[in-house]
């Protein structure tokens, strides 16, 4: 590993891997996974390579939105286990060197936790201000236009006190008011008590969310919205998202975390690049370590148009800005579902060789595709309130696929979704000894990763793009240099370089080209990619 730990962090050298604790590993028989299962699976985690673990909500939670609607923020949902495994699960990834990041979901709570039972029971309740509630327009309709994400208006009645509240996502989820300043103290509680525990970090949900326009502006009409699109985007939300505010409730965070050692945060943020940049902080990059960078899961995928996005990514970082990058997570198709089985390949090169923190959603190291799930067994909110427009996202989620076994390994019961049909043939334990296999390309990457400080650490230089190929070097001072080529489109490619390079390919796509020395125009086939040791 790269010596210089003073200049870069676990977090910039490191892989980081989300796990959806409902579908990695069922310990106890119930079809859905836990945190029992996870230690089981630790020793996987290790052999990986993976430097943090990213876990989805854990906490009690009436699974409205699968955890994402919170009704106690310090505690674990007994589904997932107690509070005993979670100290056991935080103990023996230190004692392997695997940190641990919580999903904190600060922007909302259920309606089911105690703040909002209070907020809600009178006008002239202490908590009423902990949320947003507005009077109804002079005609009976709700306060604005704002609608919801996952369908319909974001305003719900509350026929009790004859007011709306405020709801981004569904209506079992009222946003939390953060211009008062007690929300504020409350959540940064919650932080320090999981902080004082041992946490790693926190990626923070919706972070471009947490503060609303103080007018509750209408939202104006979206001209581009197409029929196939979410409701939701109808409008452009300018006044329910990404307020300034925002920043100082980032900055107040940032200032807790740094009264700990070595801590870090992720935000997610889907916004165009100039936006998302200003989260690392308006002063000194004190805003988010790492505002999550979404840019390659909903790019075209096209040589030129990745090459671009890179090149403008990278020359809108602030000075001291860390670069991050992420092909999958818990809300968005798989990633061999988006490109193919074969660009798979290719992309889990470009995830792990450009600048930057990569993150790895479980499951794609063995190629994990999207399960068609039926209508009948639909189980996400997003997919139940917008039927017509097949946008669920359980088809990412489905259990991991460990071996051949009945249910994938993943349980010894029907598990809570389904699993792919190919489980029996794509799957850890026929893949980890498998040398072509998605999961041994996957380890080779991260191991040559951990072991060349120009590919963790070190500066990116773009070398050219074309209608099918994209190509970039990794270099550090007195280490190894790399080129790295990759073959976006499934038909061969000629690639001459301006400047004549000379090396070695040390991990291929293909592994029979790995040896090979490469010449003025390098060869490609389709679907193919190369990582190239420079003499």
């Amino acid at each position: 590993m790269y010596s210089d730990q003073e200049k870069h962090l676990w977090w910039q050298q490191g892989v980081i891997y989300q796990i959806y604790p409902r579908s990695f590993q069922d310990s106890d028989a119930d079809g859905v996974g836990d945190l029992k299962g996870i230690i089981r699976r630790i020793d996987y985690l290790e052999w990986l390579g993976v430097e943090a673990v990213w876990l989805s909500p854990i906490y009690p939670s009436p699974m409205a939105d699968f955890g994402y609607d919170i009704s106690d923020y310090t505690g674990i949902h007994p589904m997932f286990g107690s509070m005993a495994d979670f100290d056991q699960l935080l103990n023996q990834l230190h004692s392997r060197n695997i940190k641990l990041l919580l999903d904190l979901v600060p922007n909302h709570t259920s309606d089911q936790h105690p703040w909002f039972v209070e907020s809600r029971s009178s006008i002239n309740n202490p908590k009423r201000d902990w949320y947003i509630w507005k009077n109804a327009r002079e005609d009976g309709s709700p306060p604005n236009n704002w609608l919801s994400v996952f369908g319909g208006p974001a305003w719900e009645w509350d026929e009790q006190t004859k007011q709306y509240y405020y709801h981004a996502f569904l209506k079992e989820q009222p946003d939390l008011n953060w211009r008062n300043p007690e929300v504020q103290e409350a959540m940064l509680a919650v932080m320090r008590f999981w902080l004082d525990k041992g946490v790693d970090g926190f990626r923070v949900d919706v972070m471009w969310h947490m503060i609303k326009d103080e007018q509750l502006r209408d939202n104006p009409v979206n001209p581009n919205y197409q029929p196939h699109m979410a409701t939701y985007e109808q409008l452009i939300p300018v006044y329910s998202t990404d307020q300034p505010e925002v920043h100082f409730i980032v900055q107040k965070m940032r200032k807790l975390l740094d009264e700990y050692e070595d801590r870090m945060m992720i935000g997610e943020i889907y916004l165009p690049i100039h936006k998302l940049v200003t989260y690392y902080g308006t002063t000194e990059n004190k805003g988010a370590h790492l505002p999550f960078n979404f840019l390659l899961l909903s790019l075209p995928w096209d040589a030129r148009q990745v090459a671009a996005v890179v090149d403008e990514y990278e020359g809108s970082l602030p000075s001291d800005g860390w670069p991050n990058w992420v092909l999958g997570n818990h809300d968005q198709p798989r990633l061999s579902s988006r490109v193919g089985l074969q660009q798979a390949r290719v992309a889990a090169m470009l995830l792990l060789t450009l600048r930057g923190t990569p993150t790895i959603y479980y499951g794609e190291e063995i190629g994990m595709r999207d399960v068609p799930i039926p209508f009948n067994e639909v189980m996400d909110p997003q997919g139940l309130n917008m039927p017509d427009k097949n946008l669920s996202r359980d088809p990412a989620r489905t259990p991991m696929q460990w071996d051949n076994s009945d249910n994938g390994g993943f349980s010894t019961v029907k598990p809570w979704l389904r699993l792919d049909k190919n489980y029996p043939r794509v799957n850890v334990q026929s893949e980890k000894s498998d040398p072509y296999s998605m999961l041994s390309f996957y380890k080779k990457l991260i191991s040559l990763r951990h072991s060349e400080p120009s590919l963790s650490v070190g500066s990116y230089q773009p070398v050219g793009s074309d209608q099918q190929v994209m190509a970039y070097t990794r270099e550090l001072e007195q280490y190894d240099r790399f080129l790295v080529v990759l073959n976006f489109s499934h038909r061969p490619a000629h690639f001459t370089p301006k400047q004549h390079f000379r090396g070695t390919i040390v991990v291929a796509t293909h592994k029979e080209l790995e040896g090979a020395s490469i010449e003025p125009t390098i060869i490609l086939s389709g679907d193919e990619a190369i990582i190239v040791r420079l003499e």
